[in-house]
């Protein structure tokens, strides 16, 4: 990946582009159809203050995020040093790893729903989505967090905590999955 954390051109305005909720990228209100020039677009892409970028060497440009600017699409379960991990596809086709590093966050949704999101690079974040928060309640189980008992998943041999575990079966129903 470019090392976009590392330079600091002059912002020269927004450019009409917008990443919708579901991950299309659109131009001028038109969808992008070419993935590579979206890929390479996602390769320059840096979450500032108050905002979300492309960056070059020479220029920034301001673009629209409606929510995240990926997708995870796809989990598979791997083996790293002995210990399970959770691996994530985006829709970019990056892989990520859930860890220290790239953690997993849960956010309430709509109608008390839960909203997974994974840290892919700096500040720029993937929503996972429906079917894979799905496959992670299956994976889940209960422990205790600072005295009191959590639903989460396990990678890395990290705990990401998903809700109070007495909440759940008001979750599972929200998500379906009861």
């Amino acid at each position: 990946m470019p090392p976009v954390h590392l330079w600091n051109p002059p912002y020269c305005g927004e450019i009409g582009l917008r990443i919708a909720r579901d991950g299309t990228w659109f131009y001028q209100g038109s969808p992008i159809g070419r993935m590579p020039l979206v890929k390479l677009f996602a390769s320059i892409l840096r979450k500032d203050p108050g905002r979300y970028v492309l960056v070059t060497p020479v220029e920034m440009v301001g673009i629209e995020v409606e929510d995240a600017p990926f997708l995870a699409v796809e989990l598979q379960r791997r083996e790293r040093d002995g210990q399970g991990v959770l691996a994530f596809r985006t829709n970019v086709d990056d892989w990520v790893e859930a860890d220290a590093e790239h953690p997993l966050r849960f956010e309430r949704g709509p109608s008390d729903g839960i909203k997974p999101y994974i840290r892919v690079r700096g500040d720029l974040r993937a929503l996972v989505t429906r079917a894979l928060l799905y496959d992670l309640v299956e994976l889940g189980d209960i422990r205790e967090v600072d005295g009191v008992e959590m639903f989460g998943v396990e990678s890395a041999g990290q705990f990401f905590a998903m809700a109070l575990a007495a909440d759940m079966d008001r979750i599972e129903g929200a998500t379906g999955t009861a």
